[in-house]
């Protein structure tokens, strides 16, 4: 394309070198190298994993922030974004991996308690529609933590409250969930993420998710079966809506926390698809001639639901070309073409040291968009 005169960059970030944002300063930088006077407008892009809140604030969202309780109970500042009566809430800000200590897994007693404070904060600030972005979690606990700190009470056979995390859920005996907050039932909380995957079972959130969350085969099978028992118990004191969205796409989002969030109303979307729409996309798409998408790795998993792909699919839908930029490629061109991405540019065709490509990822990324600009903009 020959003549293009406007550029928009919505890419998300390259995991452990660059965030969302740093990616569309580099590659910014790298086209008006070529072309000084190009018009490039930037929106970083998020899926609902790690990332999501600063992709809202990127966009004119208004940063808020919070101390609540991390997966370990240990308490952290955790951020949530909010426009208007739109919020968007990152459940990774509070029970995410990199809450973590480095080399410290806890898969059997992390809790998502803090995501339900971040929750309530949200609704604190006058917010009517949630959108709440799940991935990138350290926790495998059904949302258990988060609906505790909303107001549910579970208890073990001596009434007593079940201790926290996934583990804790086989000795449940009741669960009560009357006392919820009230400001659950009038507003929209949309469940945004990038995995459909069932609460249990061979694809479930344990057997699936767990072992990067440090469980292990056994620790995957204890915790299979207490979010069974949880869901069991559940289904006697909610009623069968309780077994359905055991089963339903998305309850086995960021370990099991979707299922948590169905139980509060939420309505499951692709987490591209609502940061997409939350970011004011589609206008975005009209002022434009070319876009530039990316991630770390593009892969096989950037197909399923990925930002990239994402991007991709909305842009082929409002006839624009799209190209990519990536950390790693490991996708075909035909598989990039189906996927409406007309050329990706990895780091390493430019540096093969992958060490380096990670280092100096910035450097290189302004390189690869030099390129872009001669191959698509001169």
């Amino acid at each position: 394309m020959n003549g293009a005169h406007r550029v928009l960059i919505a890419a998300d970030k390259f995991k452990g070198s660059l965030t969302a944002v740093q990616v569309a300063e580099r590659v910014t930088a790298g086209l008006r190298r070529v072309l000084p006077d190009l018009e490039v407008e930037a929106m970083p892009v998020a899926d609902g994993g790690d990332g999501t809140v600063d992709a809202a604030v990127a966009a004119g969202f208004e940063r808020r922030e919070v101390r609540v309780a991390g997966p370990l109970g240990h308490e952290v500042t955790a951020a949530f974004a909010l426009r208007g009566d739109t919020a968007v809430v990152e459940m990774a800000e509070a029970s995410g991996l990199q809450r973590l200590p480095a080399g410290v897994f806890a898969p059997l007693t992390a809790s998502t308690y803090g995501s339900g404070e971040l929750l309530r904060a949200a609704l604190d600030a006058g917010a009517r529609t949630i959108v709440f972005g799940v991935g990138g979690s350290a926790t495998t606990d059904g949302g258990a933590g988060m609906l505790t700190a909303l107001g549910a009470r579970f208890l073990d056979a001596d009434g007593e409250p079940v201790t926290p995390g996934g583990g804790g859920l086989g000795d449940l005996a009741t669960a009560d969930l009357s006392g919820l907050d009230p400001r659950l039932s009038a507003i929209d909380l949309v469940l945004a993420s990038d995995v459909d995957n069932p609460l249990t079972g061979p694809k479930g959130a344990p057997a699936v998710y767990g072992p990067q969350k440090g469980a292990s085969p056994d620790d995957v099978e204890t915790l299979d079966a207490a979010l069974a028992h949880f869901a069991k118990i559940l289904e006697e004191s909610a009623g069968s809506k309780a077994a359905e969205h055991a089963a339903a796409p998305g309850a086995g989002a960021a370990g099991g926390i979707g299922y948590g969030a169905l139980l509060l109303g939420a309505r499951f979307r692709p987490g591209i698809e609502v940061m997409l729409d939350v970011l004011g996309f589609a206008p975005a798409l009209d002022r434009t001639d070319l876009v530039i998408t990316g991630e770390g790795s593009l892969d096989e998993q950037t197909l399923h639901g990925k930002a990239p792909a994402g991007v991709a699919a909305a842009a082929r839908a409002a006839g624009k070309e799209v190209v990519a930029v990536c950390g790693r490629l490991a996708l075909a061109p035909e598989a990039l073409g189906r996927a409406g991405i007309r050329r990706a540019y990895p780091l390493t065709e430019i540096e093969p040291d992958v060490a380096k490509c990670i280092a100096d990822a910035g450097p290189i990324l302004e390189r690869s968009a030099e390129r872009i600009a001669r191959d698509f903009l001169s």
